[in-house]
């Protein structure tokens, strides 16, 4: 391979980093939680750490919160059943530009005060594939086919790939370290890096790419589903109608696929005469779910439709999507997801951190202004916003149920916190160059040390009590990573506080 092809790949692979290293690491670090967005949910929200009955969910208690969707005019009405890792009842629709959302207990109907938080499945995830701005998913989109880029540019510009895998050199200078650091990680995540990029890309074929689908579809999308997916689906009368039995509608379904438990309910139009009930089926053993969809009549309860397997191009689309979202039941395979995520925060960091010592040394090119706000830049985007999710978590456990500043629900007051004291990362690197790495490091092990007390104290779920009842496990695993990143971020600090003092007092040249 030439010289200077292996150069352009070289200035490609350092140039897209810089530029898009930092939306890059927010991504992953966003996807890297996702990957136990549940557990999450249930962490930030008390009132859901229920145990699972094991019994069929009390879902004709949900009738009441349907009215209110059909009274509201409300576009569509959806009901998440319970899970092993979401065990309660979840409705959701949209009341103007409002999106209400109400929990319940699956076991006995009641319902569960409001979580006041979008925690992990209505903040974090979706910040880690539309970033909660109007053009997020084509941002998102760029980013990932730069991500694909770097992947191949990496490959050739390492010609001892595999010979950098075992190469890891601690007692060496820091630059030196923290490239081995990046080719040890860039190598060992590789075919999970490019697998999750593409798959990522590939989930949202429609939003890229919807010139294939008008060209033959025109203004038709729903002849589109109805073909390529098998939906069912028909106009609105526009005269009200009465529901049928939630119960015996969930019961006929769950009697088609041989006794298993629904997984959600979907009503578009609810209220009308001529809306249908959908009813999917569990699919957690297998990797791209099941596509088995039942459609009720929502007046009489009578089967309309019964979808079993999509066209064969979805199928292969659905699977891809699968291993991207992971939801299947796997847990082995969701923690290797995480360490691989975090394995990829890691590629991008280091890759910074590599160009930024790079630059320090020679003090050329941007010179130094420039490379002072590439390292504010830099250290916002890497520990930046890790504080900023600490400050998420703790804002979470100090906010009262119910709360409201200056016409603000508490959801939105943990989401201003969150990006108030991300701006305020920024600003802190570019006022204390010096020091930024050790306080920030700092301000980590402390946030996520007092996120596991706060829990504690609010909740009384202490991580002893946690760990020895299994339906609280999901929330005693949140507290011991949380007391990972505090005793690893503290130890970064001492270190990076010693090397600083060791470099302070030797005399100069």
């Amino acid at each position: 391979m030439g010289t200077g092809f292996r150069a352009s790949m070289g200035w490609l692979h350092t140039w897209a980093g810089v530029v898009l290293g930092g939306l890059l690491f927010a991504i992953f670090w966003m996807g890297t939680l996702s990957v136990f967005d549940r557990e999450i949910d249930r962490w930030m929200a008390p009132m859901t750490r229920l145990a699972p009955t094991g019994e069929a969910a009390a879902v004709e208690a949900l009738r009441a919160s349907y009215e209110a969707a059909a009274v509201a005019k409300a576009s569509s009405w959806f009901a998440q059943l319970p899970t092993e890792r979401a065990p309660v009842l979840q409705v959701t629709w949209r009341e103007g530009t409002r999106q209400l959302v109400r929990l319940f207990d699956p076991a006995t109907g009641a319902a569960l005060p409001d979580p006041g938080t979008w925690a992990g499945t209505g903040f974090l995830y979706p910040f880690h594939y539309m970033l909660h701005v109007r053009l997020g998913y084509w941002i998102v989109g760029m980013a990932g086919m730069a991500m694909l880029l770097l992947c191949v540019s990496g490959v050739v510009i390492h010609r001892k790939i595999f010979t950098d895998f075992f190469t890891f050199r601690a007692d060496k200078q820091p630059r030196r370290l923290v490239l081995d650091l990046h080719n040890v990680t860039g190598v060992l995540g590789l075919p999970f890096h490019l697998m999750i990029t593409l798959s990522g890309v590939i989930i949202f074929f429609g939003v890229y790419f919807p010139g294939t689908i008008q060209f033959a579809y025109g203004d038709e999308g729903r002849a589109f589903a109805r073909e390529a997916y098998g939906n069912y689906d028909r106009p609105r009368l526009g005269r009200p109608g009465a529901l049928a039995s939630l119960d015996a509608i969930t019961m006929e379904a769950s009697r088609l696929w041989e006794g298993e438990t629904p997984r959600y309910l979907f009503v578009r139009h609810p209220g009308d005469a001529a809306a249908v009930v959908q009813v999917a089926r569990h699919g957690e053993d297998r990797v791209a779910g099941r596509s088995d969809i039942a459609y009720f009549d929502a007046t009489t309860g009578a089967l309309l439709h019964q979808r079993i397997a999509p066209q064969p191009v979805l199928a292969t689309q659905r699977f891809i999507a699968g291993l991207h979202l992971i939801q299947f039941r796997h847990w082995t395979l969701r923690w290797v997801y995480f360490v691989l995520g975090l394995a990829g925060c890691a590629v991008i960091a280091t890759g910074y951190l590599f160009w930024l010592e790079s630059r320090k040394k020679r003090d050329g090119g941007l010179g130094p202004r420039g490379v002072r706000l590439v390292e504010a830049i830099t250290v916002g985007s890497v520990s930046g916003i890790v504080i900023a999710t600490l400050a998420f978590f703790v804002a979470n456990r100090l906010l009262p149920l119910g709360m409201v500043f200056l016409g603000e629900g508490r959801a939105s007051l943990e989401m201003w916190s969150f990006y108030l004291v991300w701006v305020a990362t920024f600003a802190h690197a570019g006022l204390r160059p010096c020091r930024v790495w050790i306080e920030q490091c700092g301000a980590i092990s402390t946030l996520a040390f007092i996120a596991v007390l706060l829990n504690w104290i609010t909740t009384g779920d202490h991580l002893l009590r946690s760990l020895a009842e299994p339906p609280l496990w999901g929330v005693g695993g949140m507290d011991v990573l949380l007391l990972g990143v505090a005793a690893m971020a503290g130890w970064a600090a001492l270190a990076l506080g010693r090397r600083a003092r060791a470099t302070s007092l030797r005399p100069a040249r």
